[in-house]
């Protein structure tokens, strides 16, 4: 591997580019560059389960007769999906909120927006009053 900064005379160490005199950066044209791919190989993960979870994991990977970890990976996987899909509901009621002008379509537009911020049973239905 060679240095591809001709003018420094710090030996080339991978992991710790050379600093040239002048504050530049020296890199080898050998030097491997990171890639997404990287990123999508699988993470060996310690994780210590609460014990109130333990047996709902235990039952998620008795019934899908997977191992433990197969089901945290789907019970983790379905958890992000359901918060995603709740990020972008959030998102859609808000929009419609501040986009709609009739005051009908407004105010059942702020009872969703309050329901997606606060929970579905966020808002009684019946009202005292």
């Amino acid at each position: 591997m060679k240095n591809a900064c001709r003018e420094s005379r710090t030996p080339f160490r991978p992991q710790f580019p050379a600093l040239h005199h002048t504050g530049a950066l020296c890199y080898s044209s050998d030097m491997a560059t990171r890639r997404k791919a990287a990123s999508a190989r699988s993470v060996r993960q310690s994780v210590t389960i609460p014990a109130r979870l333990i047996s709902d994991v235990r039952r998620v990977a008795e019934e899908r007769h997977v191992t433990m970890s197969q089901a945290l990976v789907a019970l983790a996987e379905r958890g992000v999906r359901a918060e995603a899909e709740a990020k972008e509901q959030l998102k859609a009621s808000f929009n419609r909120f501040f986009g709609e002008n009739d005051p009908a379509r407004k105010n059942e537009a702020g009872k969703d927006l309050i329901r997606a911020i606060f929970g579905k049973d966020s808002i009684a239905e019946d009202s005292v009053f």
